[in-house]
């Protein structure tokens, strides 16, 4: 008999609310997907790529030219200078970047600390990897960092620290204090960060994004993972990258060249041209923040409790005036009989702690959210 390396994974509660969500023919505000189209400015430049004989392998790293654009996009977004050609890696998709850079730092024995709730890729990469997976919860308050707990929680052992910036399914941020507090601890204990940061223009308020590229004394030991598919509302595209320090980059790439070895060729060709434009991304979180603030609006008069979200696309609900079933229980009660799928936040955590409390995104149109508001508001 097949002896399965993760016994304990099963369908991933995305695929499960999503499939849920069309079985019942519900408002899908489950699995954080736009569903409005890409620019057609940007589809555009794929296909002229397409019909321009850019179809062929691109090198493995990624497009020279798309490399060089990223490095000056973090130059004009973070003040941060990177070497295109050795610090910079292609992907599919952030999942994979994600993937790459566990197995290019965890060996056997080693420890992994992931802060909960988490998205549910990061745990089985570090099983695969024969790493330990130590889990330490955010404050529940605010979902902030108890650091305290962080460094209670390192040993001799620790070999990476997972964070997540801005926050899903949470909505939080990292402010300069978190940044801070995190290089001392990397300075005392020596071990990497895997940043997740896929959400880094989702931002709300004003807020700046902290990057771990920020600050030396944390970028020399960090991976930096980012996502096209989310900035640019072509989640289905796959296409996504790392940054890292020039030895940390060379065991990604030697994974990454035997895993998925190149990313789509003329996609790539088609945003190193629409990078050149800086509107194209700077303003992602305004446009995000008037769609946070609608659906907001729309269910103000609701029995839903909101968390406040600060970045991605995502708002999380507390509903304790509306029902006391489990969170799992609610996310299916409201799918089958009333038309909305959402995610129980349950499933961020690897012991199910249970908030009684959803995360809905609001990536959709503005119909989509009328439509979806109008029915939660009657429960």
């Amino acid at each position: 008999m097949l002896q399965s390396k993760l016994p304990t994974v099963k369908e991933s509660i995305f695929t499960t609310m999503s499939n849920m969500a069309a079985q019942y023919n519900a408002i899908n505000l489950s699995q954080g997907f736009p569903d409005f189209e890409v620019s057609l400015d940007l589809i555009d430049k794929v296909g002229y790529h397409m019909r321009n004989a850019k179809n062929q392998y691109a090198p493995s790293p990624g497009l020279p030219n798309l490399l060089e654009s990223i490095a000056q996009k973090i130059k004009q977004w973070l003040n941060v200078d990177v070497d295109s050609a050795n610090e910079i890696t292609i992907t599919s998709g952030a999942t994979e970047a994600n993937y790459c850079a566990i197995s290019a730092l965890v060996q056997n024995g080693d420890e992994v600390i992931i802060l909960e709730p988490a998205y549910d890729s990061y745990a089985p990469v570090v099983h695969l990897n024969g790493g330990i997976v130590k889990f330490v919860k955010l404050n529940s308050n605010d979902f902030s960092i108890p650091w305290t707990e962080v460094e209670l929680s390192i040993t001799s052992k620790t070999k990476l620290l997972i964070i997540n910036n801005p926050h899903n399914p949470t909505g939080a941020v990292l402010l300069e204090n978190d940044l801070t507090k995190l290089s001392k601890l990397v300075e005392r204990f020596n071990f990497y960060v895997l940043s997740d940061e896929v959400y880094e223009h989702i931002l709300f308020e004003g807020i700046s994004h902290q990057s771990v590229l920020k600050l030396e004394g944390i970028r020399r030991k960090a991976i930096a993972t980012f996502s096209f598919g989310k900035t640019f509302h072509a989640t289905g595209w796959k296409v996504g990258y790392s940054v890292a320090p020039a030895e940390i980059t060379a065991e990604i790439r030697k994974i990454h060249q035997f895993l998925t070895f190149s990313v789509n060729t003329p996609i790539q060709w088609a945003l190193t041209e629409f990078l050149n434009n800086p509107d194209n991304y700077s303003k992602v979180g305004e446009f995000y923040q008037k769609k946070r603030d609608l659906f907001l609006s729309l269910l103000q008069d609701s029995r839903f409790d909101p968390i406040p979200s600060y970045g991605t696309y995502f708002q999380m609900m507390k509903y304790k005036e509306i029902s006391d079933l489990s969170d799992l229980e609610m996310a299916a009660w409201m799918t089958k009989k009333h038309g909305v799928a959402s995610i129980p936040i349950s499933a961020f955590y690897h012991d199910q702690t249970d908030h009684h409390t959803l995360r809905f995104c609001f990536a959709k149109n503005e119909d989509t959210l009328k439509k979806s508001c109008e029915i939660l508001s009657r429960l």
